[in-house]
């Protein structure tokens, strides 16, 4: 069996079922958050306190989290499928899984320094 670098899971089913798995945690975030906004007033003092709360960051964690799988496996299927030269579709890939990761990286930082 041959192992492909650029993938995230072991086989293409691994990747499918990350995939789902990962964009059912962000809709569960998603609907976190618009319920979080539709029933509070909104201002500065209540919005950091909703962030200060364990539960919001472990959820915030999780959800960066599962947008770094979710865009790792994206990004790496459509650039397979759509760029076919291999110099330009590892940079493409390399960069944007770099952003990917400071993505994560910058939200852990912002997230714990509330």
């Amino acid at each position: 069996m041959v192992n492909i670098a650029g993938t995230f899971g072991r086989s293409g089913v691994h990747d499918y079922i990350l995939i789902r798995a990962s964009a059912v945690i962000l809709l569960a975030y998603i609907l976190y958050i618009v319920g979080f906004v539709a029933t509070a007033d909104l201002t500065y003092q209540v919005w950091t306190g909703f962030f200060s709360l364990t539960f919001t960051k472990v959820m915030t964690l999780l959800a960066l989290v599962a947008m770094l799988v979710h865009a790792w496996i994206g990004l790496w299927q459509v650039l397979t499928d759509y760029v076919k030269c291999t110099l330009l579709r590892g940079t493409l890939q390399f960069v944007l899984t770099t952003v990917a990761f400071a993505y994560v990286i910058f939200g852990f930082v912002i997230l714990w320094g509330v």
